[in-house]
């Protein structure tokens, strides 16, 4: 058995889900190996995107690793933040030019910079802020990577004991300080039995850097260049790496 953990946006999407791209992911299914799509999307909108594209996966790692569930939802593994880490990372991330941001439990909750998040003596404003216990992800818009790349820095170091910062072009995607696509595989992997050598990544961004170091692995050839150098095998479609991984088995 193998595991192939593919990003979504620009990866597994790259150019739309095709028949073929589907023929492949059954192809792979039916020879005993498991498909995961790991992204940065939160579980509700991965489902979504699922549904609608006919998509059939074994599991899917959201927000970055902080959520492992099968497709119809039932949640395996939740890694959260308390909910008292958001008000001060929001106030800096919209203190830097956020245009609006996601804080996402199994659902993204929106939120605007003009929608306050808490008052001068640090109670939450936000209904949402109020509502939940903790949160598995926030995630901040910025108006071009450069400002992404930047506050990604400055989140790094005003945070970076507790929080990890993944920037994924003009979105920065925030979790826990130990959690990330790298590791939301290795919670697959201990759930399923398997071993390192068992896992296969591919991505196309900043934010799948450290699963592609990490294992063997597949880099997208319409991806930035800064993830190529450490992929094993530049690809062009999630479609002609499972043809090629299943053609040397």
């Amino acid at each position: 058995m193998k595991i192939l953990g593919s990003d979504y946006d620009g990866t597994l999407s790259h150019n739309g889900i095709d028949d073929a791209k589907r023929q492949a992911i059954r192809r792979w299914r039916e020879q005993g190996n498991v498909f995961a799509i790991v992204s940065g999307r939160s579980l509700e909108d991965l489902m979504r995107v699922c549904r609608e594209n006919e998509i059939e996966c074994d599991y899917l790692i959201c927000s970055n690793g902080a959520i492992v569930a099968k497709p119809d939802g039932t949640v395996v593994s939740s890694v959260t933040c308390g909910i008292e880490l958001a008000a001060p990372l929001l106030k800096h991330v919209f203190e830097n030019e956020c245009l609006y941001a996601f804080v996402t439990t199994n659902t993204p909750h929106l939120i605007r910079p003009d929608e306050g998040v808490c008052d001068q003596n640090g109670n939450y404003t936000h209904d949402v802020l109020r509502e939940l216990p903790q949160f598995n992800q926030v995630s901040a818009k910025f108006a071009n990577p450069g400002i992404a790349q930047r506050v990604t820095a400055s989140i790094r170091e005003q945070f970076g004991d507790v929080l990890n910062p993944l920037q994924n072009a003009v979105f920065i995607d925030i979790v826990r300080a130990d959690m990330n696509k790298t590791k939301g595989l290795y919670i697959l992997m201990e759930l399923l039995g398997a071993a390192y050598e068992d896992v296969i990544a591919v991505g196309d961004n900043v934010n799948d850097m450290d699963m592609i170091k990490e294992f063997y692995s597949y880099a997208m050839e319409s991806g930035v260049d800064g993830i190529k150098k450490f992929a094993d095998h530049i690809t062009s479609s999630v479609t002609e790496l499972i043809e090629r991984e299943v053609s040397l088995r």
